[in-house]
Parts: C-alpha cells; sequence; structure tokens
C-alpha cells in the first residue's frame, strides 16, 4: 500500500511550486532588473569614466524648458538655446517664440525675447562675437486634406522705372477674368522696374521687376480655388501705381503647403543679452545654412522661400559692417541646411550633408565651390552617395590636415534607409576624393559629432529610421581619433536623441547635448512622440585621469585680441607637460549642422612662466571671430579654455557681390 503524504506536506510542496513558478515567471524582469542595478553601477565606477567617459542629466526648471531646435556657444561661455515655436504648430499659432540663455558653470537660465519664429533659421557667430541668425517660419505645413482656403504663388509686377513699392500683408489681388479675389500673407517689396537706353537710338527700354507673395483665399471653399492663369489687379492703388502694379497667378488651390520661410536677420548680443534687427536678407529662407567667410562676412545658402519651395540657387552674403546682404553675381543650387565648409584655399566645400528638402537629382554631389568664379569641382568616391540626407559632417582636427568625415545617414525624405558608412575626405591630395573610413557603431540618420581638445571626435545618438521611427533611437556613442583613423567606445548616453538634435563643446572641455523630435514613442508607431527637453553633459574620459588638468591663463587677466600671424604669452604652472596648444571655434548646432566649429593647431614655445603662442597667418584657416584656446598635456588632458579674439585680416579675400538678383540657378 502507498504511502499518503500529509496535509502540511503537500501545503509545503504546493508552496514550493508557486514560489518556483513565480520565479520563472518573472526571471526576465529580475534578470533585467539586476542588469540594470550593475549598469549603473558599473559606469559610475573610476576606471569606467576613464576610460569611456560619463554623461548626467541636467536639471533645468519647468519655466526654463523649451523644445531646443538650435543651440550655440557664445564668447561669455553661455549657450543660447533656441527654439522659436519648436515645431509646435499651437506655440506658432499663439506666437509664442522662445530662447533661453544657458549658464552651464552656474546651471542658471534666463528668457529671451524673441523678436520672431526663428525655428528652423540659420546661424553663424560673427568677428566681434555676437551671433548671426537669419531665416525662419513664415507658416506651417499644411497637408492635401488639411488646406483650408485656397492659395498659392502671386507674382507682383513693377514697370515704374522711378520707385520700388511695398505691399503690406493683408493686400487683395482682384482677377480680371476669374473676378476672385486673394489676400498676401506677407508683406512683400516689389523694386524699381529696369531701365536701360539704346546707345544708338537714344531709346528707353523698361522691363517690368518682379517678386513673389504667398496669398490666399479670404474665404473657405472649393468656389474659391483657380486653375488657369489670370492677371489680377491690386486694390487700393490708384493713378500711375494702378496702371504699373499688378499681379499674375497660374494655379491658386487646395494643394499641400509647404513650411514657409521669412527674411528677417538678428544678430544676437552676447553681453546685451538679446536680439538686435539687422537687414533682412533678398531672399525668405527656411533651413538655410551660413558660412562665416575668411573676411568676416557670411554666406547664406537654401532654405525654403515664402511660398515653400527651395531658394532656386540664390545665395547671398551679409556684411556685418554694414549690416546689409548682397547677392552672389552667380546662382548654384543646393538642398536645404548643406553643409558648407570654409577650406583653407579660401573654397567651400559641400561634403554632400543636408537635411530635409529639395529633389534627389539637384544639388546632392559633394564638390569643391569656387564663390567667384562659380566653378564647382566633384569630390568622388563617396559610398552610399544616395543616403547622405540626415549626416553629419566634421572638419576634422587640426584643421590644418584639412580632411573630413561624414558620417551616417539616410534616404531623401521619410526615407527607412540609413547607414553606418563613414567617408573621408583628404583636399590636401592632388586630386582630391572620398574614402571609405571604419563604420559607424550602428546604422544612424541624424547623428551628432563633437570636435575635442584631444583632437579626437565624440558621435552620439541618432535613429535607425526616420525620425525615430520604431523606436529606433540609438543610445550609443563613439570616440573618432583621426590618427588611428579608429572608433572606439564611449559611454552610452542617457536620453536617446534624432531629429532636431545636437551637441557643442563647451570652454571647460565637457560636451552638452539637446534636443529629439520622434514622431512615435512606441515601436508600433501608434502613440505620438514627445519633443526631449532634457539637457545633458558629457564628460569625457579626459577629465576623469588622475592628477590636476592643466592650467592656462591669461597673462594680465583680460581678454585678448590676437591678430593672424602674431605671438601672444600664456600663463601656466604646468608648461612643462604642455604637448599642443588647439584653436577652437565655438560652435553653432541645428539639423546635423555645425560648420562653424573646427579645431586649429597653434604653434608654441614655452617661457618662463607659462607659454607663447602665435596664430596661423591664414585668414581661411581660421576665420575672424571669438576662440577657445586650449592647452592639451602629455595625457591628452585640456585645460580650461581661455577666449582669444581673432580680428578680420587686411590681407582677407573678399568675395565679388552684386545689389541685382543672379542669373537662373544651375547645378
Amino acid at each position: 500500500m502507498a504511502h499518503r503524504p500529509s496535509r502540511r506536506l503537500v501545503r509545503i510542496l504546493l508552496g514550493c511550486g508557486a514560489v518556483l513558478a513565480l520565479a520563472a515567471a518573472n526571471a526576465p524582469a529580475v534578470y533585467d532588473f539586476t542588469s540594470e542595478r550593475y549598469h549603473a553601477y558599473e559606469i559610475n565606477q573610476p576606471e569606467y569614466k576613464a576610460a569611456k567617459g560619463h554623461w548626467r542629466t541636467v536639471d533645468v526648471p519647468e519655466k526654463y524648458r523649451i523644445n531646443t531646435i538650435h543651440a550655440a556657444l557664445l564668447n561669455t561661455g553661455k549657450v543660447l538655446l533656441i527654439a522659436g515655436s519648436g515645431n509646435d504648430a499651437k506655440q506658432f499659432d499663439a506666437k509664442t517664440f522662445r530662447t533661453v540663455l544657458w549658464d552651464p558653470v552656474k546651471n542658471t537660465f534666463k528668457n529671451i525675447d524673441t523678436p520672431k519664429d526663428l525655428f528652423c533659421a540659420g546661424h553663424t557667430q560673427l568677428p566681434d562675437g555676437n551671433l548671426l541668425v537669419a531665416g525662419g517660419t513664415q507658416r506651417y505645413e499644411t497637408l492635401r486634406g488639411d488646406v483650408q482656403k485656397a492659395g498659392g504663388l502671386m507674382i507682383v509686377h513693377n514697370e515704374n522705372p522711378d520707385k520700388p513699392k511695398t505691399l503690406p500683408q493683408g493686400t487683395r489681388f482682384v482677377g480680371q477674368e476669374n473676378g476672385k479675389t486673394f489676400v498676401s500673407q506677407a508683406s512683400v517689396l516689389v523694386p524699381r522696374a529696369k531701365k536701360t537706353v539704346d546707345k544708338k537710338t537714344g531709346k528707353a527700354k523698361v522691363t517690368a521687376s518682379s517678386a513673389r507673395v504667398y496669398v490666399e483665399a479670404p474665404r473657405k471653399g472649393e468656389q474659391y480655388q483657380t486653375g488657369t492663369q489670370d492677371q489680377y489687379r491690386i486694390e487700393g492703388l490708384e493713378g500711375d501705381e494702378k496702371r504699373n502694379l499688378y499681379g499674375i497667378a497660374q494655379k491658386l488651390s487646395f494643394d499641400k503647403k509647404d513650411f514657409q520661410g521669412i527674411k528677417e536677420a538678428y544678430e544676437f548680443d552676447p553681453v546685451a543679452e538679446r536680439y538686435i534687427t539687422v537687414d533682412p536678407m533678398g531672399e525668405a529662407r527656411w533651413y538655410p545654412t551660413l558660412t562665416t567667410l575668411e573676411d568676416g562676412k557670411v554666406l547664406s545658402v537654401s532654405g525654403l522661400d515664402e511660398i515653400g519651395q527651395v531658394v532656386p540657387g540664390k545665395n547671398e552674403v551679409y556684411d556685418p559692417k554694414s549690416k546689409k546682404w548682397q547677392y552672389l553675381p552667380k546662382s548654384r543650387f543646393f538642398p536645404t541646411y548643406p553643409a558648407l565648409f570654409l577650406t583653407a584655399d579660401s573654397r567651400i566645400f559641400y561634403t554632400g550633408s543636408n537635411a530635409g528638402y529639395g529633389p534627389d537629382d539637384q544639388g546632392r554631389v559633394p564638390g569643391l565651390w569656387d564663390l567667384d568664379s562659380d566653378k564647382f569641382t566633384e569630390v568622388p568616391g563617396l559610398t552610399d552617395p544616395d543616403i547622405l540626407e540626415t549626416s553629419m559632417s566634421v572638419l576634422l582636427p587640426p584643421a590644418q590636415d584639412q580632411k573630413y568625415l561624414v558620417l551616417g545617414g539616410g534616404g531623401v525624405g521619410e526615407s527607412q534607409k540609413s547607414t553606418d558608412r563613414t567617408g573621408i575626405a583628404d583636399l590636401k591630395a592632388d586630386k582630391p576624393r572620398f574614402t571609405d573610413g571604419p563604420p559607424m557603431y550602428d546604422k544612424a540618420r541624424y547623428p551628432s559629432s563633437v570636435i575635442l581638445p584631444d583632437d579626437t571626435v565624440l558621435t552620439t545618438n541618432g535613429s535607425g529610421d526616420y525620425r525615430g521611427k520604431g523606436a529606433s533611437n540609438i543610445l550609443k556613442a563613439s570616440l573618432y581619433d583621426p590618427a588611428a583613423n579608429k572608433f572606439s567606445e564611449a559611454a552610452a548616453p542617457l536620453v536617446g536623441r534624432n531629429y532636431h538634435s545636437g551637441g557643442l563643446l563647451l570652454p571647460d572641455g565637457r560636451v552638452m547635448t539637446f534636443g529629439s523630435d520622434s514622431l512615435f514613442s512606441d515601436k508600433a508607431n501608434s502613440k505620438l512622440g514627445k519633443f526631449e527637453q532634457r539637457l545633458e553633459i558629457y564628460t569625457p574620459p579626459y577629465l576623469h585621469q588622475d592628477g590636476e588638468r592643466p592650467e592656462l591663463r591669461d597673462s594680465d587677466d583680460a581678454r585678448r585680441t590676437v591678430k593672424l600671424g602674431a605671438s601672444a604669452d600664456f600663463r601656466s604652472k604646468d608648461a612643462a607637460s604642455i604637448k599642443k596648444m588647439r584653436l577652437i571655434r565655438p560652435g553653432a548646432f541645428t539639423h546635423v549642422t555645425n560648420v562653424e566649429q573646427r579645431s586649429i593647431a597653434v604653434d608654441f614655445k614655452r617661457t618662463d612662466d607659462g607659454v607663447r603662442v602665435t596664430l596661423p597667418h591664414n585668414p581661411s584657416l581660421v576665420p575672424p571671430g571669438w576662440y577657445m584656446l586650449t592647452a592639451v598635456d602629455d595625457r591628452g588632458v585640456p585645460s580650461e579654455s581661455v577666449w582669444v579674439n581673432v580680428p578680420v585680416a587686411k590681407d582677407a579675400p573678399t568675395h565679388r557681390t552684386t545689389a541685382e538678383d543672379p542669373a537662373p540657378a544651375h547645378n
């Protein structure tokens, strides 16, 4: 007869079984929890930090949290964070435009009055330390099914050679044949007509001028749209003006309306901490690139115009002295936010990186552009040239080597394509071309790269799909060594970042990262994403080494102006251990684009109480402006930076411009 277990034993066995079953069911969660705890422990160990660096998030008070789209380091050491409307249509409709000034040393914040919607503007550093901000948003995108009023392009003509005419926002245009009325959505300046006199006959010829403006029907309804060309009279004009000024429009309908740009431009004064209005650009621009030139003037290229089309190759130059803009005499087309770097031989290198808008078969080829002759020399050899959009480009340190690195990228538009490709172009070669570099940590669109004082490049984040779709944010980072042509793993960032994100080097050698604008927040793409308002600080491995960092101080404790080719003395008790000196231009980052950052090797000699540095002579290598001068010791540890101003060189090349519109664009 079999022995029957007691009730007590049965209860014990059942209880043990339940515990084992519960443990088995929860094993993955327990494992994840244990792994997270161990990871948190590991990344805070001194050995880990010394090898890979360390990340931490910044405590931003709620009233200063914004959708940071643009960030620029100012020569005060503070960081300008610009949102404008922050890709938020409700903020745009409410005219809520935001800018915040952050002091990373004191971790203090200040709200700045923002005059226009600077969302998707361009920006660059000026010789006097002001930040030029140009362009922004006139109108948000509206998809075809959501368009409420018929609208489109109105070309306004002026046949009066004696005076221009400004038509205010709200000007009404009435069709001579269709009788339909359309209202301008922005003010428009129509230049005076061009008058020429035939030298042989003495007869004068007048050629009408033109300007473009977006117009809409005053009421909703399909009956207000048009599909044929018509000439429009302008209400409110009398006498000769009524005859000389008129509009011509083709189709004014319910087609999809793209984002539209503005012409406004401002300088941000880092001392007064306010925006200063300067003359507007000749073209409205949304998604433009601004590049500082050798003489301190600024090249403005591409962007969506006032009717939502890519500016057709009309490129212009800003003069900080006159605060005015003039066109380049010839046109060249680029997609929006093209990566355009000033090279050491005074040309512009287009790496092919860009972000956002433009046809896939125009303006996509990397090459060297001579602004004076308009000659464009292709730089071939880049692997995966069809997936350059949303890639990152960097002038590798030191800038004298003239090597450029392109990292990652994706297909044109809302493509699912992405790549881990890197390409290196050596512009000192007899026939420059790209060669493959080592692959990135992952296939990534929107990676952010920041040059460090030790001549390495930090690259972080990105996403495997368009705007992080499919929960494809990449929590990885790496350090690239140009000398070894090798990536090494860096500590993983704590926050995922893709579209509308970026990073900047700070004067103390740390890196800040900002932004991210995922379309969705889940793998199934069923929940809308939320803009990432947290800031993060990365402390590189060199700031976790044993011992103190080297000291560098201005010899008279005052800010220094040093001309190209000139020398200046700086104090340092660690002069014997200093291995190299770097002059680093502060960055201005948006949309995977930071053409400002560059690190220049500086000659130096040790003195009794420090070092004597001598700047290079070449203004194309060292464009004018404020720089961070940094000493790096034999361990690769940098000093805190000293700010140095490099003025405009008397012999700096200057490029020819014209007040007239350039000839039609070509590729």
